[in-house]
């Protein structure tokens, strides 16, 4: 009989960048141990594993640290074929990580980050710069049901997990509609589709409880 494997990811219940691994795995049909980590109150473990960054999420694979999720989203792929999530062309897959990258670097960053520290006056043009960002993923979403096409694939984690399920909550928090559906239709129908998949369902954030905490994040960024 094989051994069983040890899958074991650390993450935090509100981090898009630790539900986007938990999405994948559910996604592959994998078995996992989910360890929840208290952002104000790292653990020994998770010091012990990513003692560079202390963040989360971390997998360990077999007594092996993946860090990073885009990494850690590759990394499952590669080690579970079944269910593949990023594109086996190479020219869609390289399209798929520049896009993920914008989404996490300038998206994260203009729709929080800058988003949180924006007083009422200057938030308007940080609205404005974040729907501009927004509208490259609504024109790769043109005649598709996912950005991987008839299933959820790589970079549908990761924008999945980040705009809709977190930085929307954010913005409601603070009383702004970055996204519309007459804006953003093709963007709008696709949530949809996100949501009616039970791997990705299962992993979105309770919005009540989400919408506070983002608030407390913008709280933590204004006071930096």
């Amino acid at each position: 009989m094989a051994e069983k494997e040890e899958v074991k990811l650390l993450g935090i219940w509100a981090s898009p960048f630790s539900r986007r691994i938990e999405m994948a795995l559910k996604l592959k049909g994998v078995p996992y141990e989910y360890v929840e980590e208290i952002l104000e109150h790292k653990s020994p473990l998770l010091l012990a594993l990513n003692p560079i960054h202390k963040k989360v999420p971390v997998l360990v694979h077999n007594g092996k640290t993946i860090l990073e999720s885009q990494v850690i989203l590759e990394y499952i792929d590669e080690t579970w074929k079944q269910n593949p999530i990023l594109p086996e062309d190479p020219y869609e897959r390289s399209k798929a990580r520049f896009l993920a990258k914008l989404v996490d670097e300038q998206i994260m960053g203009a729709g929080f980050v800058s988003m949180a520290r924006a007083d009422e006056k200057g938030r308007e043009a940080v609205v404005e710069q974040t729907r501009e960002l927004i509208m490259n993923l609504e024109k790769e979403l043109v005649g598709k049901d996912f950005f991987g096409g008839k299933s959820v694939g790589f970079l549908d984690l990761v924008a999945g997990s980040l705009i809709p399920f977190c930085l929307e909550r954010g913005w409601e928090g603070i009383g702004v509609k970055v996204i519309t559906e007459e804006k953003f239709p093709e963007y709008s129908r696709w949530v949809k589709n996100l949501e009616n998949v039970e791997a990705v369902k299962d992993c979105i954030p309770p919005r009540e409880k989400h919408i506070e905490h983002m608030n407390y994040m913008g709280e933590r960024i204004r006071s930096a």
